[in-house]
């Protein structure tokens, strides 16, 4: 091993950079050569890198966003996109890859290495949704920018006697808003994996006016069947009796954005050390990710073969708490 490359891909994440700054010093400590790979698969098809010494990479783990940058490439999904990334990788004479991101780009990731180049991927998405880690990188701070918000809208919503819909990110995976909800004591939490009636629910809402409550908070995942605008409609055009004053708010992206918290640059650093230790030790086709306590590999083959699941007691915990 004398040179390698590192690679950010998909939605950006709390912490990236920290793990972006744990393989370039990592792999220079054994003394091997850093090539930093801009703009995620896009970049690495259009031979779009550079050379990354210790002191580029000071200074950048309280930093938000990815330093590498990220970005969309349909052309990297074929097999041409690939192999024209593979051909990069050769001319630059780059002996191994390490990609961190979420499941579109572990599964660039084990395409690769089915290709037989040398890869090793990080978890990194704050959807949480990636097998093979109980929590990936990013999750920690996108849940506190939930939360905080979460939080100020509960002392609006109870100063003028109203109800919110509060929309955070998750298109498949309910899990940023099952935390955050639970956190940030939601009377509903809405998500993909469980259906929900709006007619009950608008009922239930009614139900917790009349107990005198003084709001009702709903958090729901962006990828629900029924999101906030969704949900808004459905109320408004049943002219559904809430009691409260309905009010909408999408937090969106201000959930990836921000300065990482202490969880997410330790975490970083440490996934980052770990994938580089992977491409020392020669195992490669591996994802590192954080596992019962301990930083792990699991074969990309597992990772995008299998879904992971939200855990079925905090999905009774919603129930059971909304009284």
């Amino acid at each position: 091993m004398k040179r390698i490359g590192v690679l950010t891909s998909g939605g950006d994440a709390p912490g990236m950079n920290a793990a972006i700054r744990a393989v370039a010093r990592t792999a220079l400590y054994k003394g091997w050569e850093v090539r930093g790979i801009l703009h995620g698969y896009r970049g690495l098809c259009n031979g779009n890198m550079i050379n990354v010494r210790t002191r580029d990479v000071g200074g950048i783990i309280q930093q938000g966003g990815t330093w590498l940058g990220s970005a969309r490439c349909p052309e990297f999904r074929t097999e041409e996109g690939r192999r024209k990334g593979l051909r990069t990788l050769h001319q630059n004479e780059i002996d191994a890859l390490v990609i961190i991101g979420g499941n579109g780009s572990q599964q660039g990731a084990y395409a690769l290495s089915q290709m037989g180049f040398p890869v090793v991927g990080i978890a990194s998405t704050i959807d949480n949704d990636l097998y093979g880690t109980d929590i990936s990188l990013g999750v920690d701070t996108a849940l506190d920018v939930a939360l905080v918000a979460i939080d100020s809208i509960k002392v609006t919503a109870s100063s003028h006697q109203r109800a919110f819909v509060i929309e955070v990110m998750g298109r498949d995976c309910g899990y940023l808003a099952l935390m955050a909800g639970i956190a940030g004591g939601a009377d509903y939490i809405v998500i993909p994996e469980v259906e929900v009636d709006p007619e009950e629910l608008a009922a239930e809402v009614g139900r917790v006016y009349e107990r005198g409550k003084a709001h009702a908070i709903i958090v729901v995942a962006e990828g629900a069947k029924y999101n906030a605008k969704k949900l808004e409609r459905f109320f408004i055009k049943n002219k559904a009796r809430l009691g409260f004053e309905l009010r909408v708010t999408i937090l969106g992206y201000i959930q990836r954005g921000g300065n990482p918290g202490a969880w997410d640059r330790l975490l970083g650093t440490r996934l980052g050390a770990a994938a580089t230790e992977q491409l020392a030790l020669g195992e490669y086709g591996v994802m590192v990710g954080l596992l019962r306590g301990e930083i792990a590999p699991t074969p990309l083959s597992e990772v995008v073969a299998n879904k992971k699941t939200l855990d079925p007691d905090l999905i009774q915990l919603v129930k059971t708490l909304a009284l």
